[in-house]
């Protein structure tokens, strides 16, 4: 019944996520880093200028400032942000997205729907490569699990760079997969593209390049099938790996030129117009460590030169987001605050923030998998360990390659030195997804009569429980907390930021202000709404180190927990006041009320 009826089956979740994802993408406020995505996006677009926000690559705002170039808008070029100032992102956004005459509402709104339109697409890639690789059961099932995670949701209507290197890391790697087991010219340079294309999202993409390689010395080393296509003459070798690794080795070098001119190709769309002393302004200005940066000096010449100066703006970019990893960030967690960084910030925060059925999914698919290996390689193990490597990974070059992607992406995440959110794992989410859905789809397919009706029915409780979570979480999904802490109302007090606090709630405030008839409230906001804009005069912007009076407060919780910081390093007056008290209300989970009798 699956296989007849999958395209709607499909259909139907894809439509309801677009449907949650337009409700919330129309009820969340600006998030922070929208102030900096969105005025570059439309700037991008409309001038061909990357002034604004070169620490990140533009295909994502590019994307998002395209709807905008529709919209009865003011980009004042005349002003500081833009005429003199070194990348100056913040101020753009407040006067683009806030400025009298220009409709805010819809700036935001569609700004996000590329992003929206994106995460859909995500999906569905999701479950083609799922049912390509392990059957129609397993790609609903990875399906399902991406579009119910409250994670995802909490993310796929934002003007960031999260959604969008998840999808094109997938998208990436399903089409060098293709040319792995298929190394024509056509999927040689589709590869290239995609590759392309994902470091044009975000500059973490570029540990895709380790990951192809010791996927290519795999296929290199351990493939047994002759090769379809020769070039140059290697069918001529007589070894086979060695004609293996001819082939290889020259279709992927093709793959890297392919993907260095997708770069070049759309930096250059994207700067054609900016003037050249913008370019080494921004080095001079933005390196970590300034001119004394070690590149500053090579990025200066390649500016000099018209061909080169895409990819002098494309190192910048790079060499901007690696030292601001360096620098790290504040953050809270669990009680403890600092501006480097806890080893054990990731795993703790994925298994507080991932629901319990994709967990509990998720322990299954290992122990499955673990134990079908000890089963079928226990007896012969020590004897034969070179062989059954060689066998697996001759024929399971998606998932080791998947497995490989997996295990880097978070060792690099938890040694790092920026623990702001969760959402720097989503590049390995989709992967998750489809590698669980195999094991659960494998078991399933090797039981029979009633063990299989049993198993199949607590899989399908485990994914009802997640659909009904996901509905009761909504619209506050980017602050989603499971069980294991007592759910969202807790979240804020173990973590903060983009966990659980990024602005999205200030139009959530105006409705709390307007339906209790509060004429003043000290508000302390995190995020890239306007607090004027929303609130007008019944705000008064306040800060921890305001004092205490009687009246209403509204806190952002990063700013109640971040507060311990500059208390202990810097000796300032910090919200323990407030934090020794129980909220009147909390607006979404990431906005504190508090009245002060």
């Amino acid at each position: 019944m699956l296989e007849k009826y999958q395209k709607y089956i499909v259909a139907a979740i894809l439509a309801i996520m677009l449907a949650i994802s337009i409700g919330t993408a129309l009820g969340d406020a600006a998030i922070m880093d929208e102030v900096a995505h969105i005025p570059s996006g439309y700037s991008y677009i409309k001038y061909h200028d990357y002034r604004l926000n070169p620490e990140h690559p533009p295909i994502l705002k590019d994307l998002a400032g395209i709807p905008l170039q529709f919209l009865n808008v003011t980009f004042p070029t005349d002003e500081q942000f833009w005429a003199t100032d070194a990348n100056g992102q913040w101020n753009a956004g407040w006067r683009f997205m806030y400025l009298p005459g220009n409709d805010t509402e819809k700036i935001i709104f569609w700004s996000r729907f590329p992003i929206v339109l994106l995460s859909l697409l995500l999906g569905f890639f999701i479950f083609k490569w799922a049912k390509e690789l392990f059957g129609v059961k397993a790609g609903l099932l990875a399906l399902v699990l991406y579009a119910f995670d409250p994670n995802i949701l909490g993310h796929d209507h934002y003007v960031t760079t999260d959604l969008g290197i998840a999808a094109f890391s997938v998208f990436a790697f399903y089409f060098f997969v293709k040319y792995l087991k298929d190394p024509s010219w056509k999927m040689t340079a589709l590869a290239g593209v995609f590759l392309g294309l994902a470091q044009l999202a975000k500059f973490s993409a570029v540990l895709l390049f380790p990951i192809f390689g010791l996927s290519l010395l795999i296929c290199i080393f351990f493939r047994k099938d002759k090769l379809k296509y020769s070039f140059w003459g290697i069918s001529k070798i007589k070894k086979f790996w060695l004609q293996k690794f001819c082939h290889y080795a020259a279709t992927f070098a093709v793959i890297v030129i392919v993907c260095f001119a997708m770069i070049w190709v759309v930096y250059e769309a994207n700067i054609y117009k900016m003037p050249a002393e913008k370019v080494h302004q921004l080095i001079d200005t933005q390196l970590y460590g300034g001119t004394q940066n070690i590149a500053a000096p090579y990025l200066h010449k390649m500016a000099d030169s018209p061909v080169l100066r895409p990819l002098a703006q494309y190192f910048t970019g790079f060499f901007m987001v690696f030292g601001r990893v360096a620098g790290g960030n504040t953050t809270y967690f669990f009680g403890q605050v600092t501006n480097q960084s806890f080893r054990e910030y990731f795993p703790l925060v994925f298994l507080i923030k991932e629901p319990l059925p994709i967990l509990i999914l998720l322990l299954s698919a290992l122990a499955i998998s673990i134990y079908f290996i000890l089963r079928n390689n226990l007896a012969d193990f020590p004897r034969h360990i070179w062989k059954n490597a060689k066998n697996y990974l001759d024929g399971h070059i998606a998932e080791t390659a998947m497995l490989l992607f997996v295990a880097l992406y978070a060792y690099v995440s938890i040694t790092g030195n920026l623990n702001i959110g969760f959402r720097h794992l989503f590049p390995i989410l989709p992967f998750m997804y489809i590698l669980i859905s195999k094991e659960i789809i494998f078991l399933w397919a090797r039981l029979r009569g009633k063990t299989r009706k049993i198993y199949s029915a607590v899989v399908a409780v485990l994914l009802l429980w997640l659909v009904a979570e996901t509905a009761f979480a909504y619209p506050y999904y980017l602050a989603y907390f499971n069980e294991t802490i007592g759910g969202s109302k807790n979240g804020y007090k173990y973590v903060t930021d983009s966990n659980v606090d990024w602005g999205q709630d200030l139009k959530r405030l105006k409705s709390f202000v307007d339906e209790n008839n509060i004429d003043k409230i000290r508000v302390d906001y995190f995020g890239g709404g306007d607090v004027v804009h929303y609130l007008g005069s019944k705000a008064v912007i306040w800060h921890a180190d305001s004092g205490q009076e009687p009246g209403w407060y509204a806190i952002s919780a990063t700013f109640i927990q971040n507060s311990l910081y500059y208390k202990i390093t810097e000796g300032k007056p910090d919200y323990e006041w407030l934090r020794e008290r129980e909220p009147y209300a909390t607006i979404g989970y990431s906005i504190l009320i508090y009245k002060i009798e």
